[in-house]
């Protein structure tokens, strides 16, 4: 089959999954959790359902600084607030205690402080353009080609901005927050893709050693043939594990492992029909601009 035939059928489906999310980065951002803003969580676990925002409101009036009060599970609620200590958090399990007449069991509290925050959020920018320009170096010198490096680089921010945009998506429309365990799955989605797409490049290489006369769009089509198989192949273990893992995990990765489960179906596509394609568009470029 000719793959290459549909390539801007690929760039039109990406696209389709892409805007939405771009749109939503750009006018709502990402919800960050308290890792990156700084303040404390406090989780609660009740014998029924309580009104998060009969919860909030009684909080506020007793003093405290609540950022929101929202249901994590069931006959559970969490509760983001402005740094406090231990000792206050007592004092808001009493108060919900004498209001509501049941005794809270402390699920989770923790406490970061905003300096701590702006600090990660400065070190996640810097790994994530880091690991960028290692691996466009890493796979430009390897193959003695920057377009191989450059091709990949976008394929990886491809694979990234789904996995941001969705995520904007879902924290505009349910709340979702990301943390430390996010970055960890984007930063193992980025070496995910390139995985793969090295393993294209590698088979178009070692075609080109052998057929130096077949045109380059050939060479991509016929690596993309014998590597499609088991590129699928080793994703489904992956994607099957995770599914498994987003059904009977517990609620603290959840959404850490819907990341990777996002990120690993957009990075199967992506060394596939995106990287490959896009060397192609790269080469024929290059052809008519020498004519």
């Amino acid at each position: 089959m000719n793959w290459m035939k549909f390539k801007w059928f690929y760039f039109l489906l990406s696209a389709f999954v892409l805007v939405p999310g771009i749109v939503s980065l750009i006018l709502f951002g990402l919800k960050p959790a308290i890792d990156f803003t700084g303040g404390s969580l406090l989780e609660l676990k009740t014998e029924s359902a309580l009104d998060t925002k009969e919860v909030q409101q009684l909080l506020t009036d007793q003093g405290f600084e609540i950022s929101s009060v929202q249901e994590s599970g069931e006959n559970q609620i969490l509760i983001r607030l402005q740094p406090i200590e231990k000792e206050q958090a007592g004092e808001i399990k009493s108060i919900i205690k004498e209001k509501f007449e049941q005794e809270p069991e402390e699920v989770r509290f923790e406490t970061v402080g905003p300096t701590l925050g702006k600090e990660l959020i400065r070190k996640t920018i810097w790994a994530i353009v880091l690991a960028a320009g290692f691996i466009m170096a890493y796979v430009a010198w390897r193959f003695k080609d920057a377009k191989f490096g450059v091709c990949a680089i976008l394929a990886m921010f491809h694979d990234t901005f789904i996995l941001l945009g969705s995520f904007s998506l879902l924290g505009h429309f349910l709340g979702i927050e990301i943390d430390t365990l996010f970055v960890t799955a984007v930063l193992t989605i980025l070496s995910f893709s390139v995985h793969d797409t090295v393993v294209v490049y590698d088979r178009i290489r070692e075609s080109q050693k052998l057929l130096p006369k077949t045109s380059f769009e050939d060479l991509v089509n016929k690596a993309v043939t014998e590597t499609l198989s088991r590129s699928v192949n080793n994703s489904m273990t992956i994607i099957f594990m995770l599914i498994a893992l987003l059904l009977l995990g517990g609620t603290t990765i959840k959404w850490f492992v819907a990341a990777l489960l996002i990120g690993t179906i957009a990075g199967t596509y992506s060394s596939t029909f995106t990287a490959a394609p896009l060397l192609v568009v790269w080469s024929q470029i290059a052809e008519k601009r020498k004519k």
